[in-house]
């Protein structure tokens, strides 16, 4: 799991399931014209004193808004009962939606945690809804790092993997000469260019979350590229490009446009 692959929809569907919790606490029906100091004294009921309203309608969203965002965490889908974990967490959030937008007609003098939960419950689902749709809550809600300033001539770059700076070297410790494109003299005196450059190994990262997908052709993804992220690209694969997670997976990355190299 990778907080960084979150958007800002996950973020406002995180916010409108913390705020409908707390309206679940809030009373549900207000003193109307009773005077101020008569209803301060007064027991007035929350959601939780019905099960079914507090656990069946305002949990029910709080639950749904989490499978939203634990699945958008998750590096492959998950189902429930044959669908999607955050298509069956966002139907949650539609139907708690639905159910206290009912009560709140039904209800003769609303309370600030039957009007708090509905609005909370709507912004909700509207967020489950439209983060996958909405450009501008499909942008990472934690900002990607900015890559480091180039190296003064002579520095030495740090080490470690995740480092898009950092040389790879192989078994032995010398680096391999940088293939070079020139031409040969073949015999006979007719020139012939020599074999184009094998593929360089470089690190990159991703502007948005994007699917990796197992080397041997299967659909179903085998990890998820967050933003934010250093990978390694090993290979040239089509228009694609193989790349390696900091776990050692290895994957095919099929949409490539707009990756920052490093």
């Amino acid at each position: 799991m990778n907080i960084r692959s979150l958007t800002r929809g996950d973020g406002v569907v995180i916010g409108a399931a913390v705020v409908l919790f707390i309206a679940s606490f809030l009373d549900l029906a207000g003193c109307g014209s009773v005077d101020a100091a008569i209803c301060s004294r007064l027991d007035l009921p929350s959601a939780w004193d019905s099960l079914g309203l507090g656990l069946g309608t305002y949990m029910a969203g709080v639950i749904g808004g989490g499978l939203v965002v634990f699945a958008r965490l998750l590096p492959a889908p998950r189902k429930v009962a044959g669908l999607e974990l955050g298509a069956f967490g966002t139907a949650l959030t539609v139907a708690t939606a639905w159910v206290l937008l009912w009560t709140l007609i039904d209800a003769n003098n609303a309370g600030a945690g039957l009007i708090l939960g509905f609005i909370a419950a709507l912004v909700l689902a509207a967020a489950a809804v439209a983060a996958p749709l909405v450009p501008a809550l499909q942008a990472a809600l934690v900002p990607a790092p900015k890559p480091a300033a180039p190296q003064p001539y002579g520095a030495q770059p740090p080490a470690g993997y995740g480092y898009p700076g950092a040389q790879q070297q192989p078994y032995g410790g010398r680096p391999q000469p940088q293939p070079q494109q020139q031409q040969t003299q073949a015999y006979g005196g007719q020139p012939q260019p020599a074999p184009a450059a094998e593929f360089s190994p470089f690190w990159f990262a991703v502007p948005v979350p994007r699917p990796l997908y197992g080397e041997d052709g299967s659909p179903v993804p085998i990890a998820e590229l967050a933003p934010g992220t250093w990978y390694l690209a090993v290979e040239q694969r089509g228009p694609g490009l193989v790349a390696q997670t900091q776990d050692g997976r290895r994957g095919v990355l099929q949409d490539t446009s707009g990756i920052q190299r490093g």
